[in-house]
C-alpha cells in the first residue's frame, strides 16, 4: 500500500533510496544511515535489503539522518520496527523533512533530533484499488486500520489520546522543528555538527505538490495534544552502553562487592526475601474508608455478613419451594393424562424421567396425544394394568415430532 501515487514504474536499475556507513573499528563515532529519497520497494530497493545491512552493523550507537517525503507505509513500518530491534542506541535525526512514512521512522529513536528549519508531516495512510465496490470498501477498510496504527504510534512516543492523533492525521498536520519538539514527537532542536550531511529543505528536494499543503509555509498550525508544559516520559528502549546494567545496579544496592558473581547476588536477594520482619512492621489493616472506595473502583457492592448470611438463605428457601412446585405441577400433568386414558398408570415413571428433561416439550406431546385410546376406561376380565414397559418404535417417532427432541427410553 502506497502512501502515495505515481503513474509508470521507471525503467532501468533500482534506484538506491538509503545508504549505510558502518563505523570502522578504530572509529569511536556512530554508523551513520542515510534516508534520503521517497522509501519505496517498488520504486527503488527492497526494504528487506535496508533491514538486512542494518542488521549487519556492529556499532553501539546509529545515527539515522531522514530527509524524505514517505513512501510505502509498509516498507516504513519494517525500518522502524528493524531500528527498535537493533541492540545499538538509535539516535533519529530529521534533517530536512520527515514526512509521511518517513515522520513515524524517526519515531524509532531512542533520541529524535529536529535540525533547525527541518519538518515533520503526519497524515493517512493512501491507497490506489482498481475493482468494484466490495474491492473499494476493503481497501477503505484496511487504509482504516493502518492509519489507525499509525495514530497509536504517534501517541506512544509524544503522549495524548490515539483520537487526538487520528484527528492530526486526518487534517494532514506539519510540524516546523520547533512545533515538533513541542507536540513531543522529538526531543530537542540541535544544530548539525561539521560531519552532518547538511540540512536540505524539503522544497530543493522533493515534490510536495501531492500533498494537501506544500510545506510548513503553507499548512496551517498543528493542534497540540498535550499542554505545552506536559513533560514527556522518558522511556528509552535501549539502554546506551554508559549506563549501568542490571546486576551492577543489584551488587551497588545490596551493598555487595564491585566482583560479586550472579550466584552471589541471588543468594543476597533471597536472604533479604527470607529475612523476618522487623517488630512494629506489620502492615496495618486498611480502614472502613479504604475499603469502600477500593470496591467503588472494583465496580463490587459491599453488604454486611448476617444480611448476606440470610439473602442466601432466602434464596435457597425460594429454590426448594421453586422445585417442589415444579414437582406437583408434573405430577398433576401424568396423573392427568393417566385419568383421560392418553398413557398407561404403568408409564407413569417413563414420562416421570422425561418430563424432568423437557418439561415443555413432554407437556406439549402429551396434549397432542387423543384420549381415552391407551387403556380401556373400564375393567375386560381382570384388573391389571397392560405391558407397557417402553414406548413403541411409532410413539418415539411421534414424540420427536412433537417436541423435536429425542425420547431418551430407560427401559431400552
Amino acid at each position: 500500500m502506497n502512501q502515495r501515487i505515481k503513474a509508470l514504474k521507471p525503467d532501468g536499475p533500482a534506484r538506491q533510496w538509503y545508504s549505510i556507513r558502518n563505523a570502522a573499528e578504530s572509529d569511536t563515532g556512530p554508523a551513520v544511515v542515510y534516508l534520503f529519497d521517497e522509501i519505496d520497494s517498488y520504486w527503488g530497493v527492497a526494504a528487506e535489503d535496508f533491514v538486512r545491512e542494518l542488521d549487519a552493523i556492529t556499532s553501539d550507537e546509529i545515527m539515522v539522518k531522514i530527509n524524505s517525503p514517505g513512501g510505502n507505509v509498509y516498507d516504513g513500518l519494517a525500518i522502524m520496527n528493524a531500528l527498535r530491534a537493533h541492540p545499538a542506541q538509535i539516535t533519529t535525526s530529521v534533517e530536512g523533512l520527515a514526512a509521511s512514512a518517513a515522520s513515524f521512522i524517526a519515531m524509532a529513536g531512542d533520541d529524535v533530533i529536529m535540525r533547525p528549519g527541518a519538518e515533520m508531516m503526519i497524515h493517512n495512510a493512501w491507497g490506489i484499488c482498481v475493482g468494484n465496490a466490495v474491492d473499494m470498501r476493503e481497501l477503505a477498510d484496511q487504509l482504516d486500520r493502518t492509519s489507525s496504527n499509525l495514530a497509536s504510534i504517534y501517541a506512544e512516543r509524544a503522549g495524548g489520546e490515539v483520537a487526538d492523533w487520528q484527528a492530526a492525521m486526518n487534517a494532514e498536520t506539519w510540524y516546523s522543528a520547533e512545533e515538533a519538539v513541542e507536540a513531543g514527537l522529538a526531543d530537542r532542536v540541535e544544530k548539525p555538527g561539521k560531519d552532518s550531511a547538511g540540512e536540505q529543505t524539503a522544497k530543493a528536494r522533493f515534490d510536495l505538490s501531492i500533498f494537501n499543503y506544500a510545506g510548513r509555509g503553507k499548512a496551517p498550525a498543528p493542534q497540540l495534544h498535550r499542554s505545552p508544559s506536559a513533560v514527556r516520559a522518558e522511556v528509552k528502549r535501549k539502554e546506551g552502553p554508559t549506563m549501568p546494567t542490571l546486576i551492577e545496579g543489584l551488587r551497588s544496592s545490596l551493598g555487595l562487592a564491585d566482583d560479586a558473581d550472579e550466584a552471589a547476588v541471588l543468594a543476597a536477594v533471597d536472604a533479604l526475601q527470607n529475612a523476618p520482619a522487623p517488630a512494629g512492621d506489620t502492615p496495618a489493616d486498611p480502614t472502613l474508608q479504604q475499603i469502600a472506595a477500593s470496591a467503588k473502583r472494583l465496580g463490587l457492592q459491599l453488604v454486611d455478613a448476617t444480611q448476606y448470611a440470610a439473602t442466601v438463605a432466602a434464596a435457597d428457601k425460594g429454590a426448594k419451594a421453586f422445585e417442589k412446585q415444579q414437582a406437583d405441577h408434573r405430577g398433576h400433568v401424568l396423573n392427568e393424562a393417566i385419568r383421560t386414558g392418553r398413557i398407561a398408570k404403568a408409564q407413569y415413571e417413563q414420562y416421570a424421567k422425561q418430563l424432568e428433561r423437557d418439561p415443555e416439550g413432554t407437556e406439549a406431546f402429551l396434549a397432542s396425544l387423543a384420549p381415552g385410546l391407551t387403556v380401556p376406561l373400564e375393567e375386560i376380565g381382570h384388573a391389571g394394568e397392560p405391558d407397557v414397559d417402553h414406548l413403541g418404535a411409532e410413539m418415539a417417532s411421534a414424540f420427536a415430532k412433537v417436541t423435536g427432541t429425542t425420547w431418551k427410553d430407560d427401559a431400552r
